[in-house]
């Protein structure tokens, strides 16, 4: 039975091609002159780590390859390419260990039952409820058993002392006016609701209907299997959950955290047991930060767009279709509150959101929509609230480019940590990881935004992982600044891989808070195959598992931020706009493919067989059960301009409603049969508790910030143009309340008033070359002292790393 090779240490590496080289191919958005030149590529590649299986697959240009077997060249930049291949394309999920802030305890999710917070017997006269005594409730709060006892037995016809009527009169309103609000908003959904299974793949359904509290301290509204929902435009729908889910949302307490999305996660009061409990998400792609194949139709609109960047420009001088606001359309009609409840009725626990640094704002002549996505990422929190779906906020386009792919916002080149700009666009980058992770770590948001994933696919064999660590450390130290060390303060950190293989990143920054390591398999990127999709159903287990459960124990939290069902690089744009495949032999990339195939099949879901249908559904739950926590990239793929979905292989949805992805996620748990499975907990100090953020010293020395050098820069640190930290820090908007009666404190955006340092602005008297240089330049002449540009280390909240010394 063919399958897909295993080993990569025979496959050459395919680079793409240079715009410049493609003029003549096809109309190209813009001509830069050639890069700096830069090492060539070595014609045998070299497996970095042989230990790891891997599978026998060419650099892609767009995505990971499964298991690595190197980076993914930008277009403009194949001179800067490494001179070896590099493994582990794989990347971490996210995640988080928050300490419960609610107050539903443990083993009380759900009730058979219906609460009666009356302690009156149905004997009693003048008593009409039902007959369920408070004692029954399961696991009821400490408050409430108080509450039972201080309540006198309830008879009528009973003669009183006065005196003890008073008393006892006053008690009963005293705890009435205390317990009730708290009863109504944070326990009473339980008992609309049925236990569901917390085992079995097939739930025991919950169907709640929606209702309205009857006390008049709250309008609160939930409802599970079955309720309508009514969205913000007036339009309905039904919410589907079979698996004990229910939404929860009171616009008087906007931020309260009582939804669950199924029985067997926890609600988003409660903590989610990293490491026990499995991560089961998809990603929201396409939304805050565009991609053609995500969202053709947009794309095919203007020839000339090949990345948001072009797209920007496009639109922006296409005043007649309502110019750059036809990107806030995007954002309002693609992703609505009922994709996030479809999300939670599919089993699914946990999105992935890719947010732009656009969010924040925009420099010079960047064109990109500024600060709008922001208000859409606000709806997202909103609604994943009220589903009680978890956010991994995925900081995916960062000023520069971290990798000089379509989705950093501009097809090109690589200036992070890279390149005379990338000292400078770095202290910019950590600047907006630091807002980010001051809007997040506040009170109102914390128990959504449970993960942040803080540089999406930055390419590290150019970047070099020296220079990578240091940067990771000065975002861990921003990141745990604004909320604090231990669990629940502020989010899980997840680290990309950068490409360069899991096993380069076991032991990184031991004693960190809350750590995890991102890893992206996909299959379709390298050498494809004329095999059936039947004979590579086992495939991920067998290159993936191993890998994840021995990351596991040296790294800690290991997982996928995407991987896809896709065995073959078809699909509209999958490559690029007008990039072609390797699949047809038509990829520009200036190598000779073969053909091994045509596209039209697989592009056209219509056509599958059920076989080919069930095939896919098992390679999808193969590699959920290989990859254990994971996000599917992506959750939709937009229609064509011929109102087709041409990328089928990509979108969760349609595989829900076509019969190739597990309507249950649960359905993959043991599909790989796994031999020699990592065996939870997570070390204390992973999940936020004993030693987490003891960095030793040593460590943190050794990774100071900033870099002693940056690659392909030209010159030395000391001479490179940098920033410093005296501008007016641009502190994120809260979202706005307009249909409460009460008070609502949603925060100022900012959780930590001790961090006071000011933003990374230009020197005035310094000259800087462009942020997204894409060719030759003369760097400017050093100016300043270059301390002053850069932000000491501050710790917060008990122990975390040695303070980096500033460098002189």
């Amino acid at each position: 039975m063919s399958r897909l090779p295993i080993s990569g240490d025979d496959v050459p590496y395919h680079p793409v091609l240079n715009p410049q080289d493609l003029h003549d191919l096809h109309e190209a958005p813009y001509d830069p002159p050639p890069q700096p030149s830069m090492p060539s590529t070595p014609t045998t590649p070299v497996d970095l780590n042989p230990d790891e299986p891997s599978v026998s697959l060419v650099r892609p240009r767009f995505l990971g390859s499964i298991d690595g077997e190197g980076i993914r060249q930008s277009f403009a930049s194949l001179d800067s390419r490494p001179q070896s291949d590099r493994i582990s394309s794989l990347y971490a999920l996210n995640q988080d260990s928050l300490s419960s802030r609610g107050t539903i305890p443990p083993g009380s999710e759900a009730f058979s039952f219906p609460y009666r917070d009356d302690p009156r017997s149905p004997t009693d006269d003048n008593f009409d409820g039902p007959s369920v005594p408070m004692s029954n409730l399961a696991s009821e709060p400490r408050y409430l058993s108080e509450k039972e006892a201080v309540y006198s037995p309830y008879a009528s016809k009973s003669r009183r002392n006065t005196i003890i009527l008073s008393v006892i009169a006053g008690l009963i309103l005293l705890i009435v006016a205390v317990v009730l609000p708290v009863y109504f908003l944070a326990i009473k959904h339980t008992s609309n609701r049925t236990a569901a299974s917390q085992s079995s793949p097939t739930a025991t359904a919950a169907s709640p209907s929606a209702t309205n509290s009857p006390t008049s301290t709250s309008s609160a509204i939930t409802g599970g299997d079955g309720s309508v929902i009514t969205m913000e435009d007036g339009t309905t729908f039904t919410y589907s959950n079979p698996f004990g889910g229910f939404w929860y949302y009171d616009p008087n307490d906007p931020f309260n955290n009582a939804a669950q999305a199924q029985s067997w996660t926890p609600p988003l009061n409660q903590s989610f047991k990293y490491g026990s409990d499995r991560i089961r998400g998809v990603n929201i792609g396409g939304w805050l930060v565009t991609e053609p194949f995500i969202t053709p139709a947009l794309y095919q609109k203007y020839p000339t767009a090949v990345d948001e960047w072009t797209l920007s420009l496009a639109m922006a001088s296409d005043t007649a279709s309502g110019g750059l606001s036809q990107l806030e359309q995007h954002y309002k009609t693609f992703i609505t509150e009922q994709d996030f409840a479809e999300i939670a009725g599919a089993g699914l626990n946990y999105v992935r959101i890719p947010l732009p640094y656009w969010a924040i704002d925009t420099w010079n002549d960047e064109p990109f929509l500024k600060q709008t996505c922001w208000t859409y990422f606000l709806k997202a929190i909103k609604w994943a609230r009220k589903y009680g779906l978890r956010i991994n906020l995925d900081f995916h386009s960062l000023p520069g480019s971290q990798n000089g792919w379509n989705h950093s916002g501009r097809l090109g080149t690589i200036n992070v940590l890279n390149g005379p700009m990338g000292l400078a666009n770095a202290q910019r980058s950590l600047d907006y990881i630091r807002i980010l992770a001051e809007f997040i770590s506040q009170p109102q948001y914390k128990d959504v935004v449970t993960m942040f994933g803080i540089t999406n696919e930055p390419q590290g064999p150019t970047i070099g992982i020296n220079s990578l660590s240091r940067y990771y450390l000065q975002a861990y130290n921003n990141v745990r600044l604004a909320g604090g060390t231990g669990a629940g303060n502020g989010p899980m950190i997840s680290f990309h891989d950068g490409f360069l293989g899991s096993t380069n990143w076991a032991g990184f920054l031991p004693g960190a808070d809350r750590i995890a390591l991102d890893l992206h398999p996909y299959v379709c990127f390298g050498t494809q195959t004329s095999s059936p999709m039947s004979a590579l159903v086992t495939d991920p287990c067998t290159a993936w598992g191993g890998m994840i459960n021995k990351s596991m124990s040296t790294f800690g939290l290991t997982g996928a931020g995407e991987f896809s069902n896709a065995i073959n690089d078809c699909g509209l744009f999958v490559n690029g706009v007008n990039m072609g495949t390797r699949y047809e032999g038509t990829y520009n990339d200036g190598s000779t493919w073969p053909k091994v195939g045509d596209c039209g099949p697989w592009e056209d879901y219509t056509t599958w067989s059920q076989a080919l249908i069930d095939s896919t559904k098992q390679f999808a739950l193969a590699s959920m059960d290989a990859l254990q926590n994971y996000f599917f990239w992506t959750w939709k793929i937009g229609n064509s301009t011929s109102n087709a979905i041409q990328a089928p292989s990509w979108s969760y949805k349609l595989g829900l409603d076509k019969g190739w992805m597990p309507t249950d996620p649960r359905e993959a748990d043991g599909v790989c049969g796994n031999s020699n499975p990592w065996q939870p907990p997570l070390a204390p100090s992973q999940t936020g508790g004993s030693g987490a953020g003891q960095i030793p010293a040593t460590v943190a020395l050794q990774l100071a910030w900033p870099p002693t050098t940056i690659s392909n820069a030209g010159a030395a640190v000391t001479l490179l143009p940098h920033y410093t930290h005296t501008g007016t820090i641009p502190t994120l908007p809260v979202p706005t309340f307009t249909s409460a009666t009460a008070s609502i404190n949603a925060g100022n955006g900012w959780e930590n008033p001790a961090d006071t340092t000011g933003f990374a602005v230009p020197i005035a008297t310094c000259t800087y070359p462009d942020s997204w240089m894409e060719s030759g330049f003369t760097l400017p002449p050093a100016c300043g002292v270059q301390s002053t540009g850069f932000r000491r280390d501050v710790v917060r909240d008990g122990p975390s790393v040695t303070p980096a010394p500033i460098l002189s």
